[in-house]
Order: structure tokens, then C-alpha cells, then sequence
């Protein structure tokens, strides 16, 4: 089959850290996953009355609309471009589901971080879970848009470029790595970056560098924003020695620049 990505968008996933696929999966699977949803909800669709909570968070989500939408054709061969074929495992459950309601309260939720990949010593701990700079166990950071989101509608904040620093900033800790508060704490320090919004139609998935920095924000608009963001987890491990993928070869640059 022929690649999805041009060499161009390679290029700009490994210098910024994402690459956005539009109609990644249909308007379809993104309303029947909806409908899952709003049932495992107490909050009624057509009340806005009843939207009393800023964010929403829902539990792992197998049936079928959520798998359907992770595992496109389209999304499989850009994962081969990305990660390498043969090095991720398909995706059987789309995740934790922050459903986030339009309101002025905040969150609670909205700082700069990166998502961890695996366990701490303390495992009761969150934020004691870690991150190296092998990307131990996850391959991709994605962003599944389950409904049409707009500038104010609480799309994740992206730090342009900023999975370069992260892992220049994870290199010095070897094979243990940096804990979620460790990194958290060292995020301020680094070289300020652009920040852009992950906008987008339902269907429309952004795909992520694992270190890239991202953050929540208030809901600003008017209708509830479903999305998910399940990891892409890795079948084998990346090689940053001798980088062949785009994933790959984004922590070799960081580290030649160091």
C-alpha cells in the first residue's frame, strides 16, 4: 500500500512532535460512541441544567465503536510509518474518557504534563509512575476527537516541539527515569514553545510524540467535548541507537542536540 504520511509530514512530525489525521474514523463511530457514553452517564444530552461538573471521567471502553475507531486501515498504516511495522500492538480499549461540560469552574486538571508509561516502586501512587527516555512501553500519545471541537471547547493545549526537550531532560536518568512529579516539576525550566489547540471535526486524531507536553483547559463553549487519549503501546522497543521510525529518530535528534 502507499504511505499515508508524505515525507514532508514525516519531517514535521519529528521536528514538532504531532502529526493531525483528519477522518481518521467516521462522524458515525464517533456518535455511536457517544451514545455509550452519555448511558454511563448521570447527565442528561438534552439538559443542559443537569451539566453540573466541569469534567466528566469515564472508565475503559471496549465495545465495539471505540475499537472500530482505533484500528482503521487508515490508522494502521500510519502507525507502521510512525513507529515501524511489527513494533506496536494494536489498541483494544480507547481509555480513560475526560468528558469535559461547559463551565466557569476549573477543573482542577489543566497543568502541563506528559503521560507516563510505566509503574514507580509506589504503584498506588499516579504520580510516582514514570517515563524514560527508551519511551518504555508506549510507542504514540493519541488524541481521539469523539466530538466536533473548537477553539473553546477545551481542546488539549500542545507544546509545539517540546518532546525534544523532554528528552533531553530524561536522558541524564538512564533506564529508571523521571517520575510524573519529577517531570512535572522540571517542565517550567525548559525553553518556552508554541502552543497550539488539538481542533478538529469528530473523526480527527492527533498523533503524538510520547514525550510531547500537553494540558487540559477549562470548557469555554457550549456543547460537552468527548475524547479520548489511549496510548499506542510498543510490541518491541524503540532503538534511538540506531533509529530507523520517525519516533525513533525524534529522541536520536533531541539527544545529538544535547
Amino acid at each position: 500500500m502507499a504511505d499515508i504520511l508524505s515525507s514532508q509530514q514525516i519531517t514535521q512530525f519529528i521536528q514538532d512532535g504531532f502529526i493531525r489525521i483528519d477522518n481518521a474514523f467516521s462522524a458515525t463511530l464517533a456518535e455511536e460512541a457517544r451514545t455509550i457514553l452519555w448511558r454511563n452517564m448521570p447527565e442528561n444530552p438534552h439538559d443542559p441544567a443537569t451539566w453540573t461538573r466541569p469534567v466528566v471521567r469515564l472508565g475503559m471502553f471496549t465495545e465495539g465503536p471505540f475499537v472500530k475507531a482505533a484500528n482503521t486501515t487508515l490508522l494502521h498504516q500510519v502507525f507502521d510509518q510512525l513507529v515501524g511495522q511489527g513494533k506496536w500492538l494494536p489498541c483494544m480499549a480507547m481509555g480513560t474518557f475526560p468528558v469535559r461540560f461547559p463551565s466557569p469552574e476549573d477543573p482542577g486538571d489543566a497543568g502541563w504534563h506528559i503521560d507516563v508509561s510505566f509503574a514507580g516502586e509506589d504503584t498506588g501512587d499516579f504520580m510516582e509512575w514514570r517515563a524514560n527516555v527508551q519511551s518504555k512501553n508506549r510507542a504514540l500519545l493519541m488524541l481521539f476527537l469523539f466530538s466536533d471541537t473548537g477553539e473553546h471547547d477545551a481542546p488539549t493545549r500542545i507544546r509545539k516541539g517540546s518532546h525534544l526537550d523532554v528528552a533531553k531532560l530524561l536522558q541524564p536518568a538512564g533506564e529508571q527515569g523521571l517520575s510524573l512529579r519529577e517531570i512535572a516539576a522540571s517542565l517550567d525550566a525548559l525553553p518556552s514553545k508554541e502552543e497550539v489547540l488539538a481542533t478538529g471535526k469528530a473523526g480527527t486524531v492527533y498523533l503524538c510524540h510520547p514525550f510531547l507536553v500537553h494540558a487540559a483547559q477549562p470548557h469555554r463553549g457550549k456543547e460537552p467535548r468527548f475524547l479520548a487519549q489511549p496510548p499506542l503501546l510498543l510490541k518491541k522497543e524503540l532503538n534511538i541507537e540506531k533509529p530507523e521510525a520517525p519516533v525513533e529518530k525524534a529522541i536520536h535528534l533531541a539527544l545529538a542536540q544535547s
